[in-house]
C-alpha cells in the first residue's frame, strides 16, 4: 500500500474515535514507520524477533498531576509493513489500522494491556448489538 493511503487510513481510524475522545487528546504525536526496532520490542515487553502492530511511549492522562507542564509529547507509533504482513486483505488492513490505532490512543488515556482488551470486547459487541 502507498505510503499517503495508510497515512490517510490512520487520519481516518482518528476520525472515526468518538469525538469526547479526540477532544481529550493532548500532547500526542501519532507516526508511522515501517517496523519496530529491537529497541521498541524490548520495550513494549516482547521476546526479540517478535512483531508489533502500534507502540505507545509516553506517561498517560491518568497519571498527570500538579507541575506536569512543559514535558515531550505521547508519541504513538504505527507499525505500517508489520500491518500490511498480518493482513490478508486491504479490508483487514484497514480494520488492523483502525484497532491499533484505537488501542495505543487508549494506552494514552492509561488503559492497560487489559483494559484496552475489554474496551474492545465492549466495543463489538455494542456494534454486533446494533446490526
Amino acid at each position: 500500500m502507498e505510503k499517503v493511503s495508510f497515512d490517510n487510513l490512520v487520519n481516518k481510524a482518528i476520525l472515526e474515535l468518538p469525538p469526547k475522545i479526540r477532544q481529550k487528546m493532548d500532547n500526542v504525536e501519532i507516526v508511522i514507520e515501517d517496523k519496530a526496532n529491537a529497541w521498541q520490542i524490548r520495550k513494549a515487553g516482547l521476546k526479540p524477533g517478535s512483531s508489533l502492530l502500534g507502540l505507545y511511549q509516553g506517561v498517560p492522562q491518568t497519571a498527570w498531576g500538579r507541575g506536569f507542564g512543559n514535558i515531550l509529547p505521547d508519541k504513538i507509533t504505527i507499525f505500517k509493513k508489520t500491518i500490511e504482513q498480518f493482513a490478508q486483505s486491504e479490508r483487514e488492513i484497514i480494520e488492523l489500522v483502525k484497532e491499533t490505532v484505537w488501542h495505543e490512543i487508549a494506552h494514552h488515556f492509561g488503559f492497560s494491556e487489559e483494559g484496552v482488551r475489554q474496551l474492545k470486547k465492549e466495543r463489538m459487541s455494542r456494534q454486533a448489538s446494533s446490526r
